[in-house]
């Protein structure tokens, strides 16, 4: 074990369980590890990295903006705040933004968002505002996040929780209907499941949740944080069924890869109910963030990175369905974001995750069943085809009495 490892495990509370690699350098889709080792990153920190390693035009933006001014307290304007809000309203369509940091203060402030919503407008009556989300979700780690969270142990020790949150099936169009009340204010969904094991519900399902959500005057939120920003071949996951949320979600992309960076867009008639006072956060829109999150979106739209993860996303999911092996179970995803499900009475993801490491790719399983495969949309087909080949390799060192 390096000194690093032990020095991290004696001062870091064991709240993670990292593979056994110290990660010193990055570039586009690649990383060295403090011996000079060379991998591929097939996870991209959970989409964070979608525009790869130190991607130049948002370094520069970055420091370009560090030379200039980093913070200041919301207490004042910043040019670099107002053209980031105004480029993202303008580029998803929506009135208004909300900047945050992370994915989980972002949800946070839709669900206080929603609520005041129901409160003011429709007219709920007090404390008995009522959000539904999905089974088997990954919201975000905090309190109330975790309440609606159908996870033993993200919940196991952490209650009691915040009532108001009521969970159905992923996927399952009438559960969702049934469980709409006249004090449902909103709707929450992942338009891919990722944490859950990149779980895609049936075509048409989205669309169906929109218009039942409109049907009964309830806001839908989605949640894009993992999902937006070309990872799955359109700007959103939500445009393959031409769906445009309430509310909706970004975050980890959003921040190029540099910084957190996260966002709540809705139109006039929800976000108008947020008056001063009502929410805030000290790094929330500060200008050095500001300046990233629109580098990241102007990469984005410039570099075509939406219609890169069509492609090669393609390309990597034609390359896995030619590995035929008694541990997969099922290979799904969409664009750049796949999982490949394997049977844990052959090998358990931890270990497939090792196997992986050893040949270079680095990944990471979830729920001990499920790879999630999800580069960098900078990642060139070369890398994809030397991906498939450790990929394929790896399954070929397997014993299907592992």
């Amino acid at each position: 074990m390096s000194t690093t490892i032990k020095k991290e495990m004696q001062f870091s509370a064991h709240n993670y369980n990292p593979l056994p690699v110290v990660l010193v350098k990055g570039e586009g889709a690649l990383l060295w590890d403090e011996k000079g080792r060379e991998y591929i990153d097939m996870m991209s920190a959970y989409s964070a990295v979608s525009h790869g390693h130190r991607h130049p035009k948002i370094v520069k933006a970055l420091e370009t903006q560090l030379a200039r001014l980093a913070i200041v307290s919301r207490s004042y304007h910043t040019d670099v705040l107002a053209e980031f809000l105004q480029y993202a309203c303008e580029l998803f369509e929506y009135d208004k933004a909300l900047p945050m940091n992370t994915g989980a203060e972002a949800v946070e402030t839709a669900l206080k968002l929603v609520r005041k919503w129901g409160y003011q407008v429709k007219k709920v009556p007090e404390g008995k505002a009522e959000i539904i989300a999905c089974r088997n979700n990954f919201h975000g780690r905090t309190i109330a996040i975790v309440g609606m969270s159908t996870e033993p142990q993200y919940r196991e020790g952490f209650g009691p929780f915040p009532a108001g949150f009521n969970v159905i099936p992923y996927g399952d169009i009438e559960a969702l209907e049934k469980a709409i009340t006249p004090n449902t204010v909103a709707f929450i969904v992942e338009p891919i499941q990722g944490e859950a094991g990149i779980m895609v519900p049936p075509i048409g399902y989205l669309k169906e949740c929109a218009t039942l959500c409109q049907r009964h005057n309830v806001l839908l939120i989605a949640d894009e944080i993992q999902t937006g920003l070309g990872r799955t071949g359109q700007r959103l996951a939500c445009d393959h069924e031409g769906v445009h949320p309430d509310v909706l979600v970004l975050g980890k992309a959003l921040g190029g890869g540099v910084l957190p960076v996260s966002m709540v867009l809705a139109n006039d008639a929800i976000m108008s109910v947020l008056t001063p006072g009502d929410h805030g956060s000290t790094f929330g829109g500060y200008a050095l963030a500001a300046a990233v999150g629109l580098a990241a979106l102007q990469s984005l739209e410039e570099e075509q990175l939406s219609e890169r993860a069509v492609v090669l996303g393609e390309r990597l999911m034609k390359g896995l369905k030619t590995i035929s092996h008694p541990a997969i179970k099922e290979i799904r995803g969409k664009g750049l974001m796949i999982g490949i499900e394997i049977d844990p009475a052959i090998i358990d993801g931890h270990a497939l995750a090792l196997k992986f490491l050893q040949h270079g790719i680095l990944t990471k399983e979830t729920h001990q069943v499920v790879i999630r495969l999800a580069p960098p949309l900078v990642i060139s087909e070369d890398l994809i085809d030397k991906a498939l080949e450790a990929i394929k390799t790896v399954f070929a060192e397997i014993s299907q009495y592992a």
